[in-house]
């Protein structure tokens, strides 16, 4: 039985628990090996000095553990969501386990484990002779014997490269030298093991001693330490194991590959090809091994002889536990796994190598908390799944949604549409992959992003408001060849010419009104008021760079443009992950600050003290006022009849957003609250087929996808996270910009149009006023001189029934009668004043310069 910290003292025939490494212990073990040694060539007098010799000290580290990744549930406590190891290892207490467990490998292992000093001499002499005879390979080590070749094992494996080409092989080594047995080789190894042994006897109680065996123990496969065993074979803890489960798992350390109970078609087969120790011969030579543990134990007085007959009596039952490890065993949350595993892999927080940082991943003991929200997770699952086909005939078709927390950077969600699959048999075109569509390629990502169609224009608005531009400036945004361009502050001109979404001709309006609709034309006519290298450090510094990695800006500094040029910079035919899309307006609606893409909040290591986590930063982006100008405009984008209104959550939490469609392979949208952002993507992977021509299972056009799965997934984020009102806009970039008002009377009614259009304002015709002018010519316009961009002004067109009255003051009444007539005017009224013939005209009625009818009477005052 068990005993509570029992040490060495009165081992070893009440000697070596005494004296521990004393000169007696040496010679004590030197003589029972001497004989052995001379059978090896190596002479009596030299053993006590190869003894001594021996180093005393075995370094005990901490076993290789797994290292596991944690969401945040439905309850607000951590879930785990995937498990990395080469040993699959769950360390536990001495109070973990089952006094059974401790009884069963007592009885089969090492019955007088309390009662030696860590080595049993008369069984290591017999057991040395043979191996020097060859005649058997037992080592008859002691648990403690055991217990250091385990640690030394794990010492070897330790140093081993997870990322070798022949990391098996070094492994199998590992095994090979701490078992070497012939010879004066095996005969060293076991002294040395016996003084190791011996030396951890003195330092440690022998209950620790036997826990940490069994949390080292090798139980078959990957699976090491009793609670994995328990695990693994019982689907239990080892503090719940049965004599039955216990005597099964003690038995398997003998050969632990052997007689492990996980392949029901047998653990090794015949010269004659017949499998053995499976479900068909109900896995006989572990039963046997089984039932000499569960002997053993009734002759040490452990159990009744009925409860020995029951437990015999019954069959090897495994009730096995899947060990999947990994990102696959993530499920639909594999894709978020795999970017953190990116991370682990990549961050010098986890290493200074490659090679460490894969290795503490796998052997560390990580406990890493993860940003991963399942409250928003689950929904956002559940929405990629119902909208966007796992794969389709005739297309690679594509789908993600990732929510960022605006305020920390924290990756909530990040949900697919494929199954996760990351063997060389991944078949994409069934919607099998590894990628991360979310991503970046550093990431797990695409190997070039997916292009972001006009979510782009976020950084043309962001850069028209920083160099003092108003949302409410009016440009003439109609179909037309928009040259030149300045890129780098060179001039450089553009001879290609772009639609609007549906073939609209354009219009001449606000630039808010250009972003509520999406307008093309509109937003190339506020680029050439920019400098396009500009607009791409705006995304460069919020954060965007190309899927692959590369500078968003790169390119910049040519001269000459190629004739789609200017749309890469403006409209968005840039190849950029979700994620960094998602960042980027997560800027704006954090007052401008941006804030990293962060997965990792904690980390607790392999002693249960915290690791510093990969260091992210928020850093002040745009100023406070861009950003709530900004989001002003982005609000149209999602009410009324703004382009994203279809993905608003109408939950009355307030968000901005922005879509976008490339190609028509691509479609993005990204939207925020003060709080949450999300992005989503779907699209045809290879780009090769348009996505108006597919529908999903309820008829949904994949290009109308992206509305109701932004829409559920930014619900969901908001149903837990909230959101505020966002800012008022700064006054002066909302401002009215006041133009000069073009004088078009006497310009025909097109052209006049025209001119006051490309000045920036609109155009309404009133009616027909009386005027000399031609018809139809412009007699008339109101305002005149200065107005707000954007005004309406009137213009009025002649009818042709007008005149102008003529200046007669000073002339005679025979002269003014004259001019009158001439002018049009058939009524002229003179006063009595005019009678005398020296009379001269003093003033008319209208008034000289006066535009009235032609039937109009014209009274004459004289002097």
């Amino acid at each position: 039985m068990p005993q509570k910290n029992r040490t060495v003292k009165g081992v070893l025939g009440g000697l070596l628990g005494l004296v521990g490494l004393s000169a007696v212990a040496g010679l004590l073990v030197t003589a029972s090996v001497t004989p052995v040694l001379a059978m090896t060539g190596i002479a009596g007098s030299q053993a006590f000095g190869i003894f001594e010799d021996l180093p005393e000290n075995l370094q005990i580290g901490a076993p290789m553990q797994q290292s596991t990744i944690y969401a945040t549930g439905h309850d607000g406590n951590p879930v785990a969501l995937a498990s990395f190891y080469e040993q699959k290892r769950i360390p536990v207490t001495y109070e973990q386990i089952a006094t059974v467990m401790y009884d069963a490998i007592l009885a089969s292992e090492d019955k007088n484990f309390y009662t030696h000093g860590g080595v049993n001499l008369g069984a290591t002499l017999k057991a040395a002779l043979g191996n020097v005879a060859g005649t058997t390979d037992r080592g008859a080590s002691t648990i403690t014997q055991q217990y250091v070749k385990n640690v030394q094992v794990q010492e070897c494996e330790q140093e081993v490269d997870t990322a070798a080409d022949d990391y098996s092989e070094q492994i199998e080594q590992c095994f090979l030298d701490a078992a070497v047995a012939e010879g004066s080789a095996g005969v060293q190894r076991k002294l040395q093991e016996m003084r190791y042994a011996l030396k951890i006897e003195k330092e440690y109680s022998k209950n620790d001693i036997l826990l940490g065996y069994l949390n080292i123990a090798n139980f078959g496969g990957t699976i090491y330490g009793i609670e994995a065993a328990a695990s693994r074979y019982f689907s239990t803890s080892a503090a719940n194991l049965t004599l039955v489960q216990a005597a099964t798992i003690a038995g398997m350390v003998q050969e632990p590959n052997r007689l492990r109970i996980d392949r029901p078609e047998g653990t090794y087969t015949d010269n004659a090809g017949v499998a053995h120790n499976g479900e068909a011969d109900g896995y006989k030579e572990t039963k046997d091994r089984r039932d000499y543990v569960i002997g053993q134990m009734l002759i040490n007085d452990m159990i009744t002889q009925a409860e020995h007959d029951e437990a015999v009596a019954a069959p090897v039952t495994p009730a096995l536990s899947e060990s999947k490890q990994g990102c696959a065993a993530a499920g639909d949350n594999a894709y978020f796994c795999q970017y953190v595993k990116a991370v682990i892999e990549d961050d010098e927080a986890f290493g200074d190598t490659p090679e460490e940082r894969r290795s503490n991943l796998r052997r560390g003991g990580m406990q890493i908390f993860t940003s991963l929200d399942l409250r928003v997770q689950q929904t956002a699952i559940d929405a990629v799944k119902a909208r966007v086909p796992q794969s389709m005939p005739g297309i690679l078709v594509g789908g993600t949604g990732v929510s960022v927390e605006a305020t920390t950077g924290r990756v909530l969600a990040m949900a697919q549409n494929t199954a996760f699959n990351e063997s060389t048999e991944a078949n994409l075109a069934a919607g099998e992959t590894s990628q991360v569509f979310a991503a970046d390629r550093a990431h797990g990502g695409s190997t070039y992003g997916f292009e972001t169609g006009s979510t782009y224009k976020l950084f043309t608005l962001l850069r028209w408001l920083e160099t003092g531009h108003s949302v409410n400036q009016v440009l003439d945004g109609r179909l037309k060849t928009f040259s030149p361009f300045t890129r780098c502050g060179d001039k450089v001109t553009n001879a290609a010419k772009i639609n609007n979404f549906g073939n609209s001709g354009g219009s001449v309006s606000s630039v808010r009104q250009f972003t509520a609709q999406s307008l093309n034309t509109g937003f190339l006519a506020m680029a050439q008021q920019l400098d396009l290298c500009e607009i791409n450090e705006v995304a460069k510094k919020l954060g965007v760079h190309y899927g692959n990695g590369d500078d968003i800006t790169v390119g910049g500094t040519e001269v000459n443009l190629a004739p789609n040029d200017p749309f890469s910079s403006v409209l968005g035919s840039k190849s950029v992950a979700p994620l960094q899309m998602a960042g980027a307006y997560a800027t704006v609606a954090n007052n401008g600050i941006y804030c990293e893409p962060r997965v990792i909040d904690k980390v607790i290591g392999i002693d249960g003290q915290e690791v510093a986590p990969p260091e992210t930063t928020c850093t002040q982006q745009l100023t406070p006022e861009v950003a709530a100008t900004a989001a002003f405009a982005l609000r149209g984008v999602m009410e009324g009849n703004g382009t994203g209104a279809r993905a608003n959550p109408d939950d009355g939490i307030p968000v901005i957003g922005k879509t976008g469609t490339a190609e028509k392979e691509h479609t993005m949208l990204v939207q925020s609250s003060t709080k949450v952002t999300t992005a989503v993507w779907v699209g045809n992977i290879d780009g090769r087929a348009p996505l108006k021509d597919f529908r999903n299972g309820d008829g949904t056009r994949l290009n109308d996808i992206r509305y109701g799965l932004a829409r559920e997934i930014q619900r969901a984020a908001n149903a837990v996270y909230g959101g505020d009102a966002f800012p008022k806009p700064d006054d002066k970039l909302i401002r009215q910009v006041m133009a000069e008002v073009p004088n078009v009377v006497g310009k025909s009614i097109e052209e006049a149009t025209s001119i006051l259009e490309t000045a920036g304002f609109t155009v309404a015709v009133g009616s027909a006023v009386d005027s000399d002018q031609p018809v139809n010519v412009v007699a008339a316009q109101d305002p005149s001189g200065q107005a707000a961009s954007g005004t309406t002004i009137t213009i009025s067109p002649s009818n042709g029934l007008g005149a102008t009255v003529p200046d007669v003051a000073g002339q005679t009444k025979a002269q003014a009668q004259a001019a009158l007539f001439g002018a049009g005017f058939t009524t002229v009224d003179f006063t009595g004043s005019c009678n005398p013939p020296e009379a001269t005209v003093k003033s008319t009625s209208p008034a000289a310069g006066t535009a009235t009818t032609k039937s109009t009477s014209i009274k004459v005052q004289c002097e």
